[in-house]
């Protein structure tokens, strides 16, 4: 009898399917922008739009530049005394048809470790990694210092 319920249980879990997780190649970033840097002694920043145009999640578990030694993506939340601070996001889930947006004040890109200062009128290519191993590389341009958004 015990044989039956391990054959049971192992039969169970081949019929049980992992969730299935897209890749890169059904994302589109849009948007990609970037701030000028006061050197390399202060992290730089980038921000995007990540568009899922899949019909499977997709994750985000990393990012590759030649512009910065550690880039990774942040999360910015104000507590109820008004602090603000800053968390690593291992990874970053897009639902299957929807964005993430990675703007000031919330997700955003971080370029820790800057190799050269980031000067407006440059870009530089920034890879977002997926948990299947594929990436999706943009051109991100590098505006003004007080640049506010895309646009400026």
């Amino acid at each position: 009898m015990r044989l039956f319920g391990i054959a049971a249980f192992a039969l169970a879990l081949l019929t049980t399917a992992p969730p299935v997780l897209a890749g890169g190649e059904d994302v589109v970033i849009e948007d990609a922008w970037s701030r000028a840097s006061i050197g390399t002694s202060r992290p730089g920043v980038a921000y995007m739009t990540l568009q899922n145009n899949g019909a499977e999640p997709v994750v985000v578990t990393g990012l590759r530049t030649n512009l910065a030694m550690m880039p990774m993506i942040h999360a910015s939340a104000t507590d109820a005394q008004g602090v603000t601070r800053m968390s690593h996001m291992e990874e970053v889930e897009i639902k299957a048809g929807e964005a993430v947006a990675l703007e000031p004040g919330g997700l955003h890109v971080m370029l820790m470790d800057l190799q050269h200062p980031m000067v407006e009128g440059e870009s530089y290519a920034l890879s977002v990694i997926f948990a299947d191993g594929t990436e999706a590389t943009v051109e991100v341009p590098i505006l003004g210092i007080a640049a506010r958004g895309p646009s400026d």
